[in-house]
């Protein structure tokens, strides 16, 4: 009796393993090194590459480009948290017209990638552009030089095109906190006598502290990777030294050296965010559905408008102007859908974003599974390691990747040359392999957090329950837990696919010739100044972009 026991204790700790622990861990182990690989060559690359044009850097590029990112990143999160901060309050704490609209509506701007937002923020603004259009037809003046209006393409243009797409980070963060705990604080704080601003500012706002940093440190990594806005606006950041010193002046090395002043923003800013999930874990309480009920403050007379103003404004920035003027313009280019030229490019971004997403889904799976069958160190370290990939930019990304497939290009040629005397040429580098790989470590925790978020939906009752039916760890994971965690892994997918598609930073730099992508598409008719050529494509991917937005604001939905 006493070894049957025994022996079903033994069979309940191996319950819900599937595979091995040791292979788990090493296939975890495995997927931390390809996150971890284009890092190292980036520090390889830059302490062996010499020192010739780190005189230089540090003259004339390193401290002014450092200059403006800090002060772009700092201007961009005070806005996007002023924004993000005041909206999200107003949704989950007042009533107001179309508030339930605005509510969903208020996500929209993750549709738009932010140099979609540059392009068409350049077109509204330039010139000759409708609004200075209109100050001309209103005041009749003839020319630039009979008044003054402000030029987008400057710092705080760039600010402007960001912080319009970048606070629904914030908005997001801030509006499940203020749901989950702010109005049931609220509501005890006003039976107290506290009046709603002192509720808002002493209560509110220090309860969702660990929501603000963590969507502050979300936007600073999107101001940090983008290069198709900053270039466009004439802002020189990093990001843009780093595109500037590799293609324009040849110096690998020296972008490079950029590349690692670079990581130590995005260690920086991971720190930050680590601290502040932590915080967050303490500070988060479950409701019950009567704190969901809680009555919102009703708003009258000019408050209740100037509410709706207030949440309507960003939706028109972030969504409306892009979509407006860069669909204006597609509607007058419907022939291009059928041009070889974009039909190439639609093909090329949906291979290259189907095979990402294969690839993230198929590696964060075994990340998720691992952590699910039992915490090892192996497999916690690696979770880990593979969730750095998401805050590296896409120009490091790309410097990175490049340097060791080149490598083994080389190799491999040089061995079928010495062997069977025929020469493989760039099979990764001269390909799209390179852009699949640098996107597969961007987007990685994307897709593991997705299906972890999966496997704990299921009870670990579940394994035990198949293994004491027989079936072997296997049988468990192929007819029980792949058919239940199809939801996730499609979703897993799916925002893969999508920021794949819409990825322009990593994709600019490692594309081979006459291999272009939507993004990479439109950002070399913008480039040339011509915008409404790129419209097509550019409402392609915004198309693609709502998706996941819809997801998002339905399931907000369901949760209020």
């Amino acid at each position: 009796m006493q070894s049957t026991s025994q022996s079903i204790k033994r069979r309940h700790a191996r319950a819900g393993t599937g595979l091995s622990h040791p292979l788990l861990a090493t296939w975890a182990g495995l997927t931390s090194v390809i996150v971890l690989m284009p890092i190292i060559a980036i520090a390889w690359l830059a302490i062996s590459g010499g020192g010739g044009d780190w005189p230089h850097l540090m003259q004339n590029v390193i401290p002014r480009a450092t200059g403006r990112t800090l002060l772009l990143i700092s201007l961009t999160g005070a806005v996007t948290a002023f924004v993000g901060i005041l909206t999200a309050w107003l949704v989950a704490s007042c009533e107001f017209p179309l508030r339930r609209f605005l509510s969903a509506a208020l996500v929209l701007p993750l549709a738009i990638p932010a140099y979609l937002a540059a392009y068409a923020f350049g077109e509204l603004f330039t010139f000759t552009g409708p609004v200075q259009g209109l100050i001309r037809a209103i005041f009749g003046f003839k020319t630039s030089r009979d008044y003054w209006f402000p030029d987008i393409r400057s710092l705080g243009g760039a600010v402007l095109v960001l912080s319009s797409v970048l606070y629904p980070y914030i908005y997001l963060a801030c509006r499940s906190m203020f749901l989950m705990q702010g109005r049931a604080a609220a509501d005890v704080a006003r039976t107290l006598g506290a009046g709603p601003l002192k509720v808002f500012f002493r209560i509110q706002i220090p309860m969702a502290r660990p929501a603000i940093m963590i969507g502050l440190t979300l936007v600073a990594m999107e101001t940090l990777n983008d290069i198709g806005a900053v270039e466009f606006l004439g802002v020189q950041t990093l990001t843009f030294s780093i595109f500037d010193t590799w293609l324009n002046r040849g110096s690998l090395a020296g972008a490079a050296q950029i590349a690692c002043i670079m990581l130590v923003f995005v260690i920086g800013l991971m720190m930050i965010e680590r601290a502040a999930r932590r915080r967050q874990r303490f500070s988060s309480q479950k409701t019950t559905s009567a704190v969901h009920d809680a009555a919102r403050l009703i708003l009258s007379g000019w408050k209740k408008w100037a509410a709706m103003v207030a949440c309507l404004l960003p939706v028109v920035s972030g969504f409306a102007v892009p979509v407006l003027i860069l669909g204006n313009y597609a509607l007058k280019r419907i022939d291009q859908f059928i041009e070889p030229r974009l039909l190439n490019a639609l093909f090329h971004s949906i291979l290259v974003s189907g095979a990402t997403a294969t690839v993230t889904v198929l590696l964060g799976f075994v990340l998720a599974y691992a952590a699910r069958t039992g915490h090892s160190r192996v497999s916690d370290i690696a979770g880990r390691l593979a969730s750095f990939g998401y805050g590296v930019p896409g120009t490091v990304l790309a410097i990175g990747v490049l340097f060791p497939l080149a490598a083994l290009d080389n190799i491999i040629d040089a061995g079928m040359r010495d062997t069977f005397g025929i020469s493989t040429g760039l099979m990764m580098t001269g390909t799209g392999f390179a852009i699949i790989y640098a996107c597969s470590v961007r987007f990685l925790t994307m897709a593991e957090g997705s299906l972890e978020a999966g496997f704990q939906k299921l009870s670990p009752h579940l394994d035990m329950a198949a293994r004491a039916l027989g079936r072997t760890g296997g049988q468990t994971l192929r007819t029980v837990l792949l058919p239940m965690m199809r939801p996730a892994v499609l979703t897993a997918a799916l925002l893969v696919f999508i920021e794949t598609m819409k990825e322009l930073s990593a994709t600019i730099m490692l594309r081979p010739f006459n291999f272009n992508t939507l993004a990479t598409l439109v950002y070399e008719d913008a480039s040339r100044a011509k915008v409404e050529d790129a419209s097509v494509a550019a409402m392609i991917i915004v198309v693609a972009g709502m998706i996941p937005v819809i997801l998002v604001s339905r399931s907000l939905e369901r949760r209020s």
